[in-house]
């Protein structure tokens, strides 16, 4: 069976306003302003086209925060930024009803969670109680006050940061919140090229502070994030293909089924999320790379970031200081690519 092309023809592209050229300018845009960090404004945009929530895990002053808005200032729509610490209440994140005395009855006051973008600051720093809330949020985008249920916007995403040095005061996601994170990316330190142009980008927005300059225009809408979402989700994938990315998953669930080593380091494996994240957003790196067909390249980019927040590993691999990343890689040693 022949792909069948979803993508923007050449005469397509030429459109300035065709969801494939928009988002390669927000590419561009996002890039030029996070120096260093190519995957991680990938793996937002990758978020953005799968209609997922993302996990951002990194050490301070890694621009974490910063893609986040960069991201923000590319889309038109509601931007909120969340900064989570102990004392954060859920009704700080859901809203709360409010009594008015002139018509003697309860008025619900939306709480931040009600925007199209919300960033989640130190996402761990925050107690379980308002973890829960946020997990119905991103789960069933919604939210339960009392005896109703407020619903949220239709494009609706949650990005979250976390630091993993300090873990005084934290408070450890538990898996089923895990879950429900579309991906969650490690971002590194950048290289010794990538520091000196952070130093001359710092210098050109600290000369611009100090001259009005008029802020750039948004240049994805959600109508267009929309179109781009039914484009990818119609990407062709090939039948040995999506038997691949059963494989993979299930091979979790089995560890035995790849050797001895795997039995021993995965406790518990990816659930059926985890199936669908992969061909997700397999398909949406695809449509990045402007391609109509996915490729079994589009599924190993993207399985890391897929399975690094799901698989659950045993006290024998972390005694043998392995992680996710070396299981992932073992992973894919085992499974035949088709």
């Amino acid at each position: 069976m022949e792909p069948i092309s979803t993508l923007a023809t050449a005469e397509q592209d030429l459109d300035n306003n065709s969801p494939a050229v928009l988002f390669q300018q927000a590419k561009v845009r996002m890039e030029s302003e996070i120096i260093g960090q190519q995957t991680l404004v990938e793996r937002l945009l990758i978020a953005l086209l799968a209609d997922g929530h993302l996990l951002v895990e990194g050490a301070p002053g890694l621009a974490k925060t910063r893609a986040v808005k960069s991201l923000a200032d590319c889309i038109e729509g509601d931007f909120q930024r969340l900064q989570f610490t102990p004392d954060l209440l859920p009704a700080d994140l859901t809203g709360t009803e409010i009594y008015q005395r002139n018509s003697d009855s309860f008025r619900f006051q939306p709480g931040p969670l009600f925007h199209n973008i919300v960033l989640a600051d130190e996402i761990n720093r925050a107690p379980a109680k308002v973890q829960s809330a946020l997990l119905e949020a991103m789960s069933e985008r919604q939210i339960s006050i009392g005896r109703k249920t407020h619903k949220l916007p239709d494009f609706f995403m949650v990005m979250a940061t976390q630091n993993p040095i300090e873990q005084e005061g934290t408070y450890p996601l538990p898996e089923a919140q895990l879950d429900r994170f579309l991906m969650q990316v490690n971002v590194n330190y950048p290289d010794y090229d990538s520091e000196k142009m952070i130093l001359d980008l710092a210098r050109r927005e600290a000369l611009n502070e100090l001259e009005p300059q008029n802020s750039q225009p948004a240049i994805l809408n959600p109508e267009i994030i929309m179109q781009a979402r039914r484009e990818v989700l119609d990407l062709y994938l090939a039948e040995p293909l999506k038997e691949y990315i059963v494989q993979l998953i299930l091979a979790t669930r089995n560890p035995e089924s790849c050797g001895e080593k795997m039995e021993r380091w995965i406790e518990y494996g990816g659930s059926p999320r985890a199936t669908i994240a992969l061909e997700r957003c397999a398909k949406a790196h695809a449509w990045l790379c402007r391609r109509d067909y996915v490729t079994p390249e589009d599924i190993q980019a993207v399985i890391h970031d897929i399975l690094r927040h799901r698989l659950l590993l045993s006290f024998e691999a972390e005694g043998e200081g392995i992680n996710s990343e070396m299981v992932v890689d073992e992973l894919l040693r085992q499974i035949p690519v088709p």
